[in-house]
């Protein structure tokens, strides 16, 4: 380690609306090093590595790079100086290509179309990113979308790259390909700073981890200065007490909530069945593209299935949705992988986005939306599940991620559905924040009602689980119960 830091903060302090994200931080980043930032979400994680990034301004304190102050006044600021960042929430723009957003901002006078193409073409191979670079950004699934941020940060050619929660929607076998690229990157002498609420990758992979807390940054020091329980002891200020796996037994009915059977969808679901039933949650597990969540939004009426392409009983009724209203009519609810795409209106407030939530279910046919009626429940499910706000009028876009989450999935519950799908549910959440999510999704599956989760995080699958499918290829290539499931078991299947 260099003995000048690429970057230093002397007490920086960012406030908005008079409370401080970040309050008199120091900090130092050195070329060459892997530095992890861990934290709960609302932290200053997050805040700290925009500053950097130049996407905010310091309220206060001073920001130096390579020994001279610096004003990072905007992104563009930063990427002259060598900085880029991969946000956790992609910023690519979906109705360009894949190569037109990687070239962004180095287009030059005149484009060739082809050049542009091969360019992104040498750096996604290069990084073994199977991604066709003439596909539309919109049309990739969120762990593709991931991928190119990341190459387009690699193209830059930066000194520093921050990483804002990488491995999020990543499988295994692709989170150790990117921290093999972060290894290579740093012998380049590259400093990466990466979020992550993963704390084995952190205490695995990095050379130095700060935790923040409130905003103030409690400690660094070495990685293998810290095991898991100081980390979580730093973060939320006490040790967490674990929450044992209830053991029960399933009470089983004859009759499945329901029940897919030979569905067909383009190349992605190919002959995929199975059943769900009342009380029990049903995993499923598997690689990106292996069909899980292109399943799920086959059943919701999200995405049309081939012609002829299966069949869905839902309590024994055949239903076939074209669109999700319906879904949500007949007590089917779908929490997607993309909460800021497709679960929330981050504009507007908690109690609007909840209160929406029961409309959309309970609200047809009303000439006038009732206020007083959406506000109480609004009110009721931000109670139940503890979503830390300032107010009810607090817009989504200002809460943590964990917080988002529950907002998400209080909209759709608050439609008491019989059957709720949780395409990976605590992506991007903090710790604490994810044993209160696992808490409901028990809670909910013990009320009598069907629960299916797909996951990409198999300790999650195996905790929650009381049944496993694993899909692959569009197909399901095996079923546990929870006694035979094990994370060999369910990788075997996802793969060989």
């Amino acid at each position: 380690m260099t003995s000048q830091p690429i970057i230093r903060f002397e007490t920086v302090t960012k406030t908005y609306a008079g409370t401080a994200a970040l309050d008199a931080v120091d900090f130092e980043l050195y070329p060459g090093e892997i530095h992890a930032l861990a934290g709960e979400n609302g932290a200053g994680k997050s805040t700290l590595c925009k500053l950097i990034a130049g996407g905010i301004e310091p309220s206060l304190g001073k920001v130096f790079i390579d020994g001279s102050e610096a004003t990072l006044k905007a992104p563009k600021d930063a990427s002259q100086l060598g900085i880029s960042m991969v946000y956790q929430e992609t910023s690519l723009v979906p109705q360009l290509t894949v190569a037109q957003n990687m070239m962004l901002g180095r287009e030059r006078t005149f484009n060739s179309v082809r050049r542009v193409r091969n360019t992104a073409r040498q750096i996604l191979q290069r990084l073994n990113f199977n991604i066709d670079p003439s596909q539309l950004a919109g049309s990739l699934s969120a762990a593709k979308r991931q991928m190119v941020e990341i190459a387009r940060a690699v193209l830059n050619d930066a000194r520093v790259i921050i990483f804002d929660e990488p491995t999020a929607s990543l499988t295994p076998e692709e989170t150790e390909h990117l921290f093999d690229l972060m290894k290579t990157l740093q012998d380049r002498g590259v400093a990466i700073i990466f979020i992550s609420h993963a704390l084995e990758e952190a205490l695995s992979y990095a050379d130095r981890i700060s935790v923040l807390r409130n905003g103030r940054l409690i400690t660094t020091g070495p990685a293998g200065r810290f095991d898991r329980a100081d980390l979580i002891r730093h973060m939320i200020g006490e040790d967490l007490t674990p929450q044992a796996t209830p053991a029960t037994a399933l009470k089983r009915t004859a009759v499945p909530i329901l029940r897919v059977e030979n569905i067909r969808m383009a190349s992605m679901v190919n002959n995929m069945s199975f059943s769900v039933f009342p009380g029990e949650i049903t995993g499923i597990a598997g690689l990106i593209g292996s069909g899980r969540s292109e399943i799920a939004r086959v059943i919701v009426g999200h995405t049309k299935r081939n012609f002829g392409g299966g069949r869905i009983w839902l309590n024994g009724r055949e239903v076939k949705y074209t669109l999700p209203a319906q879904a949500v009519r007949d007590g089917i609810a779908y929490i997607s992988e993309d909460r800021k795409l497709d679960g929330m209106f981050d504009n507007m407030s908690v109690a609007q986005n909840i209160g929406l939530g029961w409309m959309a279910k309970f609200g047809r046919g009303k000439m006038v939306a009732p206020l007083a009626r959406m506000t109480a429940v609004a009110r009721d499910w931000s109670d139940r599940l503890s979503i830390r706000r300032i107010g009810a009028d607090q817009s989504v876009i200002y809460l943590s991620g964990g917080n988002q989450q529950k907002v998400v999935i209080a909209k759709s519950l608050a439609q008491k559905p019989k059957l709720v799908i949780f395409d990976e549910p605590t992506r991007g959440v903090d710790v604490g924040a994810i044993a209160e999510i696992r808490q409901i999704i028990r809670s909910f599956a013990e009320s009598g009602a069907g629960v299916i989760l797909i996951s990409s995080y198999l300790p999650e699958i195996l905790d929650l689980s009381d049944r496993v499918l694993v899909a692959k290829s569009g197909t399901i290539a095996a079923e546990f119960t929870r006694e035979q499931a094990s994370a060999e078991r369910i990788l075997h299947a996802a793969i060989h």
